[in-house]
């Protein structure tokens, strides 16, 4: 498979994480608070892959003990944008908070034209414009709920605006990184570092309350964001950044159709959203400006 289409895949995978993700969160702030679920998450995440590595590449360890200046930033960057997205789910909702976190990709996609110097074509160029255009669209009413909502909202959306800034700066700051270094290596420590800078805010007692469905929720979101942060560091490695960033735009897509599902049965442990011609529509013009914006004419050389 080409190199290209290799990053567009890990990618896509990615955003199908990321849009199952948003609604887990949700739901495991029922009975823990952000900064525990976030310990979690890293921690999960860290022993998985430090005890893969253990086994199979132990010389993978070193990074543990001498990280590069850019590592550091980047961790310190991912440890916020996820500290910032889970408590702007836990002030609005799923669904408000995949609007704002999308502003991450769209930073990111500018840099692959600003930083990288990356080429861009007129095909290119109408498929981003479609993507921006059909996201406006998409949370409209979304929107005018925001303006006019409460101030525990607000705080939401600006919690959800660091994580989106956080991200795009990590995501930059990870496309110098994997130059000289394998992405799973990076993982180790960016996992790694989030275990022990959440660990004083974490209430360990809250924990034995959860029970089985909350534990297996917690090794969802663990596995998750091993699994997704690991295939977006192969993605950044192998794709450029506006294609990445188009991808990843997608995934609030799958996000509103499964709380659509949630709604139409009825669930009752989190709360539905609603969608009308004008969302359906802007999620059409999304998914015609992503297809646009990926596919090439000529395979790159």
């Amino acid at each position: 498979m080409h190199n290209s289409y290799k990053g567009i895949s890990y990618a896509i995978i990615t955003a199908i994480l990321w849009g199952v993700l948003a609604i887990v969160l949700k739901v495991s702030l029922n009975r823990l608070t952000p900064a525990d679920v976030t310990w979690s998450r890293f921690f999960i995440a860290f022993t998985g892959l430090a005890g893969y590595y253990l086994i199979k590449k132990p010389y993978y360890l070193r990074i543990l003990k001498k990280p590069p200046l850019l590592l550091i930033l980047a961790t310190c960057c991912l440890a916020t944008n996820y500290y910032g997205f889970i408590e702007g789910v836990n002030l609005t909702t799923p669904g408000v908070a995949q609007v704002f976190i999308q502003l991450g990709p769209v930073m990111l996609a500018v840099s692959g034209f600003v930083i990288f110097r990356e080429k861009v074509n007129w095909r290119q160029i109408l498929g981003f414009s479609l993507v921006i255009f059909g996201l406006l669209l998409f949370y409209h009413e979304h929107m005018q709920a925001i303006v006019t909502g409460k101030d525990l909202w607000r705080t939401g959306v600006i919690w959800v605006l660091i994580a989106a800034i956080t991200w795009a700066v990590y995501s930059v700051l990870l496309k110098f990184l994997v130059l000289r270094h394998p992405p799973m290596q990076l993982n180790l420590f960016i996992f790694g570092l989030p275990v022990l800078l959440y660990l004083p805010f974490v209430n360990f007692s809250h924990f034995t309350g959860i029970g089985l469905t909350g534990w297996l929720i917690l090794l969802f979101l663990g596995l998750n964001t091993l699994f997704a942060y690991g295939l977006l560091a192969l993605a950044i490695q192998y794709a450029e950044a506006n294609k990445i960033s188009v991808i990843l735009v997608l995934n609030p897509l799958l996000t509103f159709a499964l709380m659509a599902i949630l709604g139409f049965i009825g669930v009752t442990w989190i709360e539905p959203e609603h969608f009308t011609l004008i969302t359906i529509s802007g999620a059409v013009i999304v998914l015609a400006g992503a297809v646009l914006t990926i596919l090439r004419k000529k395979p790159e050389q």
